[in-house]
């Protein structure tokens, strides 16, 4: 189960990845959670204290990974074949949540076609961990797709973009699923959130409408996620909450949409 997850900043997008990966990991998933963003905060929420959390150096901006994996010993030489496979278990964090967390980062112009190392090190250690490994794997994203190749988009089972009602949310949110589209991501869902009202609800489902996009879930506005961020409480605070029964839903519809694809892939019929 690969699930990347986008939207507008403050959109949510970190409590929703962090809910699902929480979830997949009480459901017996060995999970992987993959924090992509300039601005990490996913150790937080799956429970690691902000002292361990601040103590971890992205994938991105850890110059002896780099130089171990692309150097060559001649300045501005470095080599594109090397392996990838020991950084998760090198590099990634156990945390309270039961989810082993790994801080990618970003590069810059990525989607502009940088050769730098670090992008050749991140463009491979995504390719590893999405088409190579077997766990259930949510990546926690910027508001593009920009790290994901198109071989490697091909291999996620379903983009989710998290938006709210605010129009300009939604008009990021139509263009991250455009650019989704583009890269061959098979299943690009929409989850609304922070959803207070009926009237916000269907000003989404009208949006999705006219894009034509899949709505997977409606998460409501709800004062124990407000407290939560207030007192940096993990997801796992919120299992009594109507936040994470509408997420547990939409992990459902996920792994039933993800089944059914598998079974025609195989060359069966859906049940």
């Amino acid at each position: 189960m690969k699930i990347a997850i986008a939207g507008k900043g403050g959109a949510g997008k970190t409590l929703v990845a962090g809910s699902l990966a929480f979830l997949l990991a009480r459901a017996g998933y060995t999970t992987l959670a993959i924090d992509a963003d300039s601005a990490p905060n996913l150790g937080f929420l799956l429970g690691l204290s902000q002292e361990v959390a601040a103590g971890i150096v992205p994938v991105s901006k850890n110059e002896d990974l780099i130089a171990a994996k692309t150097g060559t010993g001649y300045p501005g030489v470095y080599t594109l074949n090397f392996s990838i496979d020991d950084v998760v278990t090198k590099y990634s964090v156990p945390t309270p949540a039961g989810v082993h967390l790994l801080v990618m980062g970003t590069v810059v112009s990525m989607g502009a076609g940088c050769t730098c190392p670090a992008n050749s090190v991140i463009r491979a250690l995504l390719r590893h961990l999405i088409i190579e490994r077997d766990e259930a794997v949510v990546l926690d994203m910027e508001a593009g797709v920009e790290h994901l190749g198109r071989g490697t988009a091909e291999s996620v089972d379903v983009m989710l973009v998290i938006s709210d009602a605010n129009r300009q949310s939604l008009a990021i949110a139509g263009t991250i699923a455009r650019m989704a589209q583009d890269a061959g991501i098979p299943r690009i869902a929409l989850a609304g959130n922070r959803i207070a009202d009926a009237g916000q609800e269907r000003g989404i489902r009208d949006f999705a409408a006219a894009q034509n996009l899949e709505v997977i879930g409606m998460i409501p506005f709800n004062q124990m996620v407000v407290r939560a961020g207030i007192n940096g409480d993990a997801v796992s605070s919120l299992t009594a909450s109507p936040v994470y029964l509408a997420i547990e839903e939409m992990l459902n519809r996920i792994i039933q949409g993800a089944v059914k694809h598998a079974v025609k892939t195989e060359g069966g019929s859906s049940p």
